[in-house]
């Protein structure tokens, strides 16, 4: 969702011990997860809301969507280069033959 690596976990853990210290960083840590998960909640029940304010069927939508995904000018094309015979499975690739380095010996 984020795309967060570990350098950058690693660095928010090291400026939280410098901010909070390491007696308040674990209580801050889990009041950040609650107003996470509160964060979500709210959003999870504005879009009920608005769905069910509004009369729209969320699956039918869906199916729109993806009907629309079919129109894309690249699903065109391939389906009109597409062969109607199956294709034959081809053999894979050989692997050339080791050279012999004399410098790794």
């Amino acid at each position: 969702m984020f795309d967060i690596g570990i350098g950058e976990i690693l660095a928010l853990g090291v400026i939280g011990l410098l901010v909070f210290g390491p007696d308040r960083l674990p209580r801050a840590a889990a009041d950040a997860g609650k107003w996470i998960r509160q964060i979500r909640a709210m959003a999870i029940s504005a879009r009920k809301d608005l769905t069910d304010s509004a009369g729209i069927d969320m699956s039918e939508t869906m199916d729109s969507v993806k009907e629309l995904r079919d129109l894309h000018p690249r699903n065109i094309a391939a389906s009109l280069f597409k062969d109607d015979e199956p294709e034959q499975k081809s053999p894979p690739p050989s692997k050339p033959a080791p050279t012999y380095d004399p410098d790794l010996t």
